[in-house]
């Protein structure tokens, strides 16, 4: 995927989520071994957003590239995320996966909360 498309899917992303009652804390945090797309508070739960975007709108096979070692290099992002800001370590924190499928102008959103461990 393009960084403009990128880019572009995950700022619509973003805007789907704080619609959903999220705010927004950081985007693209990246790392020597990993990156992640966004980072929100649901209520008092961190959550750390993978974004995925398919035009044939497959969601499952957007999910499905969100494959072991890509959920261990998230992990790892976290993790620095969490020890690099003090104030957030005593929050819970889960994974997600939103996938947004379909040409630009009729985008499907599904949203996986938990979507692994």
């Amino acid at each position: 995927m393009s960084t403009l498309l990128g880019q572009k899917t995950e700022n619509l992303a973003k805007e789907y989520l704080i619609k959903q009652g999220m705010t927004f804390l950081l985007a693209n945090y990246r790392l020597k071994f990993g990156e992640i797309d966004l980072i929100m508070l649901d209520k008092d739960v961190i959550a750390f957003i993978e974004v995925k975007y398919r035009k044939d709108n497959n969601f499952m096979e957007a999910f499905e590239s969100v494959n072991y070692t890509k959920q261990k290099k998230l992990k790892r992002t976290a993790l620095y995320f969490l020890q690099a800001n003090y104030k957030y370590q005593n929050h819970i924190c889960r994974f997600d996966v939103i996938t947004l499928c379909g040409s630009m102008g009729n985008l499907k959103f599904h949203w996986l909360k938990n979507a692994f461990y």
